[in-house]
């Protein structure tokens, strides 16, 4: 087991501390360094898409280097708080950024055909179809927070580095089906993707209830921790299943919103394009 030093007792007089893991902030760099020469060498990429991808970047860096991460391996609760604005926060921003469409585009030779194979080809059919992410994020979810793989990415410093890039990996192939800017197959209607999150809200709600209602903390990892202040183990799980819940949801909820600001927009285009078809059409009668 690889913990570092239990922090101190917490305090609201620390929401400013940081962290500075060379890992996680060498692997932030350079994504954004990547993505931002990819923009810079398409002058007409969007900037709406670049900067969601930026702000996705800076969600992330909170998430895993600031008192988030100083303290997520000693709480659970604040783990919860990290595992939503990577996976319903950060995710979404880089689906948004569509990256997968910006290096088709930004790459040259042979890691352009790869990029393009990979999308266009079976691996990508399977990969970036609706089912895949959703069936992803269903099994994700529980996995990490009802199973012993808490145990273990407590345990392995290396091991919750790759959670993290899981919960972005997995949020994004969720969200980019809600968004439906990126090629890829199968692409929803836009009320199936407000559909797609409306499915997706048990997986949230279950998960947290299992928390707040289990009777026995579910992680012995807690329990052996030389931490001597703060909730009871068992305490802090009730509490982080509720942020799970109650957080979850309410992220969830959150994006359906542009998601049925969208359905609207998109059925009032074609009553329209209907409309002016049947006119087409009278006067053409006539």
């Amino acid at each position: 087991m690889d913990m570092g030093p239990v922090p101190p007792p917490f305090h609201w007089s620390h929401l400013w501390l940081w962290q500075f893991a060379w890992v996680p902030c060498l692997l932030l760099g350079a994504a954004l360094a990547l993505y931002l020469i990819g923009a810079a060498r398409n002058p007409g990429w969007s900037s709406t898409r670049t900067a969601c991808f930026v702000i996705g970047v800076v969600v992330t860096f909170i998430a895993t280097q600031s008192v988030l991460g100083v303290y997520d391996m000693v709480l659970f609760s604040d783990h919860m708080i990290q595992h939503l604005l990577l996976i319903m926060v950060a995710a979404p921003l880089f689906a948004a950024s569509a990256p997968l469409d910006l290096a088709a585009e930004a790459l040259r030779g042979v890691p352009q055909r790869l990029v393009r194979g990979f999308i266009d080809g079976p691996v990508g059919g399977v990969v970036l179809h609706p089912v895949f992410g959703f069936v992803a994020y269903a099994g994700f979810i529980p996995v990490t927070h009802l199973s012993g793989v808490m145990n273990l990415t407590m345990s392995h410093e290396w091991l919750h580095h790759i959670e993290h890039i899981a919960f972005l990996v997995v949020g994004y192939l969720f969200f980019r089906h809600v968004f439906g800017i990126e090629r890829g197959p199968r692409p929803l209607h836009p009320g199936l993707r407000l559909v797609f999150l409306m499915i997706a809200v048990p997986i949230d709600t279950f998960t947290g209830l299992a928390l707040v209602m289990t009777t026995h903390n579910p992680f012995p990892i807690f329990d052996t921790m030389p931490r001597t202040w703060g909730m009871t183990p068992l305490e802090d799980v009730h509490l982080g299943g509720a942020i799970m819940w109650i957080g979850g949801d309410a992220l969830m909820l959150l994006a359906m919103i542009p998601a049925t600001v969208k359905w609207v927009r998109y059925e009032d285009m074609r009553t329209k394009q209907l409309d002016a078809e049947l006119d087409a059409a009278a006067a053409t009668a006539t």
